[in-house]
């Protein structure tokens, strides 16, 4: 039956960022269908462990601060991933931070804390779960890109570059290990109710705007982003490849 194709019994994901917010509605998601969590954050995930441990699934934290890991490091991420859970089939890539300033104003440090987390560690991370990946003939990578891998947005210059790079080593990934039998795609979520975009919703004039354009007429939830992970975790994208997929409520229709 086709919703067999949707369950992720038996599978391990790696989840950054699963600690709150986008990466925990993700990490949750998967342990519903079935998968086992190892979650990623720079804090501990103690209430992420344990709503996944409610659907039964075994919960593996990891206290990572990516900003500052090196490639080493990573590599070490996916050994303890394996090492703790046995396996990895599943890569999720959500950990990410914004900087907002003017482009003539912004900080070297700024930009190079941004690019860190949200493209390089993103892309060694891959590169760690690919060499676990490819050799078994299957797996799944899912980037979090954004609506600024398609705009150029204002006042986020990093950020941008940032999610424009995720978007291009999703397809260049794909390009390469689809043969392997490992599907590498994005989620680009639109604007959603998170840290992340705390001060503009916070901003009335900003939120309103926003709110303007976004047929859907809300703000997203995490909530909005699990039919589309399970989705491209699962053996039903197996033939989905370098797919840049919004869940944006319609805001690039506009």
């Amino acid at each position: 039956m086709i919703l067999d194709s949707f369950k992720l019994d038996g599978k391990v994901a790696l989840v950054t960022g699963a600690g709150r917010g986008l990466g925990r509605g993700m990490a949750l998601a998967l342990a519903e269908a079935g998968a086992d969590i190892a979650g990623l954050d720079y804090t501990a995930s103690e209430d992420t462990a344990a709503e996944v441990r409610f659907f039964g699934r075994r919960y593996h934290m990891i206290q990572c601060d990516l900003r500052t890991a090196s490639v080493a490091d990573l590599n070490k991420v996916v050994a303890e991933v394996i090492g703790g859970l046995g396996r990895l089939d599943i890569l999720i890539n959500n950990a990410g931070i914004i900087r907002r300033a003017p482009a003539l104003e912004f900080s070297e440090a700024d930009w190079d804390d941004v690019l860190q987390i949200n493209l390089k560690a993103a892309f060694f991370l891959a590169q760690a779960a690919g060499r676990v990946m490819v050799p078994q003939g299957s797996g799944k990578i899912i980037n979090v890109a954004s609506m600024l891998s398609f705009q150029g947005g204002i006042i986020v210059p990093s950020y941008t570059a940032a999610k424009s790079g995720i978007a291009g080593i999703t397809r260049a990934l794909a390009n390469e290990w689809a043969k392997s039998g490992v599907n590498v795609n994005a989620i680009a979520p639109g604007y959603m109710a998170t840290d992340n975009t705390a001060p503009l919703r916070a901003d009335a004039n900003r939120s309103a705007a926003i709110l303007e354009r976004i047929p859907a007429g809300r703000w997203g939830l995490p909530a909005d982003l699990m039919g589309a992970v399970v989705f491209l975790a699962s053996s039903a994208s197996d033939y989905v490849q370098g797919a840049i997929l919004p869940v944006d409520g319609g805001w690039l229709t506009r």
